[in-house]
């Protein structure tokens, strides 16, 4: 469903949609391509469905591209991935080949035409090859932690990063010592999709019926991908201490990505240590299931979001935004979201995850005022429309690239 920039009038005010118009009219000449590895799952696509066709809309044209990779390839980047996080150190000189080569089979057929040209991840960085052929204003969007990566991987990696004019991190603790400008642009949710719309309690009634939960009683809820990252097996091992005081639900529900191969044996993990308990619904939601999480989030108690590393955690925003109190480890762009104590709590373990659970159960009247701050902060900092400002304004700093000063 298409929804135009108009509609966001109401959530960020008149005078903030006027501002995109103008900023938009000194670059609506331009297009700004957006490459990454998968059309389904995972933040970086959410924010692209929508982000793309708002682009369009202000008069800027807006792309977006998929590379192309083999299983073997994305078991590779799979791993990559961990490593940047600092987890996992199985790198190998195979692996760097097959990147390699899946590159060079993306640079002979994917067509590069952006003016900038906007890489997202490690996964189709190696296509900056292609810059001194075709010239264009390469930017890399780093969406992961990489404040502690495996030094093999990062030193293979940055020769791609130190090409691009510029490079983007969601947070400063992510940024790395580089030769090209840095931004930080955070990542957003979209006020207006299906995840995070308002919703008739009906269908959330519906949605309660469909997986057996009682709604007189506690629902924990985390929404994920099954990754070790995300760490599932550590949110049963904590729900199954509060049961121990509150009767209480659990609600595991995610989905996979095309270029994450792990997820089915984390998905198995889950399934295996919950599978005695009936309170535990471990939930394998397919593509476009937003609604269904949108009316999980909003039948919840406590949100969710333990995980061990993380980017940015659009999740947490979500269930921020639907004034849940929220639960996140104190990890990477969790940290950036809940201000411990006023937007909800951030946990370092199994433990403390569960005794903020239980204080939150405790204290309803807290919870109510952790869940209207966190509301406050989702809107004033973590929207999409913000986003969208924000790589407008990148797309005009390429362009006058050296400027100290840029006026509008």
């Amino acid at each position: 469903m298409s929804i135009s920039i108009e509609a966001y009038r109401p959530i960020v005010g008149t005078q903030f949609i006027d501002e995109l118009y103008r900023i938009a009219d000194h670059i609506n000449d331009r297009a700004i391509q957006h490459i990454n590895s998968t059309p389904v799952g995972g933040g970086v696509a959410e924010i692209l469905h929508r982000l793309v066709p708002l682009t369009n809309e202000l008069g800027v044209k807006a792309t977006w591209d998929v590379i192309k990779g083999s299983e073997e390839f994305f078991n590779v980047t799979k791993a990559f991935h961990n490593a940047l996080h600092g987890s996992g150190n199985d790198i190998t000189d195979d692996m760097f080949e097959i990147y390699r080569e899946t590159t060079r089979d993306n640079l002979k057929s994917m067509n590069l035409y952006g003016d900038v040209i906007m890489i997202h991840d490690p996964q189709p960085a190696g296509l900056i090859a292609k810059k001194d052929e075709i010239g264009r204003k390469w930017a890399w969007r780093c969406h992961i932690d990489v404040s502690q990566p495996n030094k093999k991987l990062w030193d293979f990696l940055q020769q791609y990063v130190d090409q691009y004019h510029a490079s983007v991190f969601s947070m400063p603790d992510f940024s790395q010592q580089l030769p090209i400008p840095q931004f930080l642009i955070a990542p957003s949710i979209d006020p207006l999709a299906d995840k995070n719309r308002d919703l008739e309690q009906s269908f959330i009634d519906e949605i309660i019926e469909k997986y057996e939960l009682d709604p007189d009683r506690p629902i924990i809820t985390q929404i994920s991908r099954y990754d070790r990252l995300k760490d599932p097996v550590g949110v049963i091992q904590a729900y199954k201490i509060v049961k121990k005081r509150y009767d209480v639900q659990l609600v595991l529900a995610g989905g996979g990505a095309s270029d994450d191969p792990e997820g089915a044996a984390v998905l198995q993990e889950a399934q295996e240590m919950g599978a005695e308990d009936p309170d535990v619904k471990i939930l394998l939601l397919p593509a476009y299931s937003d609604k269904e999480i949108n009316a999980l989030q909003r039948a919840s108690t406590v949100v969710l979001q333990k995980s061990i590393k993380e980017g940015f955690g659009l999740t947490v925003t979500e269930a921020m935004w639907k004034r849940k109190p929220v639960i996140g480890g104190a990890t990477g762009g969790i940290r950036k979201q809940i201000i411990d104590g006023v937007t909800g709590y951030l946990v370092h373990t199994v433990e403390g995850t569960a005794r903020r659970i239980i204080d939150i159960l405790n204290n309803p009247t807290m919870a109510d005022e952790l869940a209207r701050n966190a509301y406050e902060h989702v809107r004033n900092n973590f929207l999409l429309t913000r986003h969208l400002k924000d790589y407008l304004l990148l797309m005009i700093a390429l362009e006058r690239d050296g400027s100290d000063v840029i006026e509008l």
